[in-house]
């Protein structure tokens, strides 16, 4: 077993309902479509259960930035194709969460980009999204990435980039564009993604969680 799933699973001894651990779907403003890609949080989180054997829950919680168990959530995972807008508490809100040691995916479903960034610029001004390399632990996890974050659905033909917010020198913030892993996450006859497109989703997503989880252990 891999360091990082030892420290995922060290992670779990100190919650009282360890299959209440899941990973979150923030809900936001705007107008963008923050619950696209329905079935593919439980995709996932089956992934993770059957490969690490974490007992996390069998369906997402849906959280909003001013939710009171938002710091219960190792892993906050935002999607969508549309406009995100955040209020100046809830800001404050999700600074207070990923400071404190929380971890947001933000994974653009094509639409999500200009303001998610502009979001990003406001609640971190000091921190730019920057390039993350593909020796970061995160592609080195359970699943080797030697190149980094795989492309999964095409958009603009463009390559698929990790681009991440540093905290300390911890990756608080991870966004994946021009990827769409959520896509390759989603029940196999939604998109009808190749099967090893979708295995190379299910490795990221699993790759992801456990180094969210390994960074919230003691």
């Amino acid at each position: 077993m891999s360091l990082l799933v030892l420290a995922a699973v060290a992670s779990l001894a100190v919650a009282p309902a360890p299959d209440s651990v899941t990973i979150a779907r923030l809900q936001y403003d705007g107008g963008g479509d923050w619950y696209a890609n329905p079935s593919s949080l439980a995709n996932l989180l089956e992934a993770i259960r059957d490969r690490t054997g974490i007992p996390v829950a069998a369906r997402e919680a849906t959280v909003t930035p001013l939710d009171p168990g938002l710091a219960d959530h190792p892993y906050l995972y935002m999607t969508g194709h549309g406009n995100v807008r955040f209020t100046p508490a809830e800001r404050a809100a999700l600074g207070a969460y990923l400071e404190g040691g929380g971890f947001l995916h933000a994974d653009d479903n094509y639409g999500l980009d200009e303001s998610f960034r502009r979001e990003m610029t406001a609640l971190f001004p000091d921190h730019e999204l920057r390039e993350i390399p593909a020796d970061h632990p995160v592609f080195h996890g359970l699943y080797e990435f030697p190149e980094g974050l795989p492309k999964i659905h095409e958009h603009d033909g463009r390559a698929p980039q990790a681009l991440g917010i540093f905290l300390e020198g911890r990756l608080a913030v991870f966004y994946s564009y021009e990827s769409d892993l959520g896509d390759g996450w989603e029940d196999p006859d939604v998109h009808e993604d190749l099967p090893e497109v979708r295995e190379d989703a299910l490795r990221m997503g699993v790759n992801l969680f456990l180094h969210a989880l390994g960074q919230a252990a003691p």
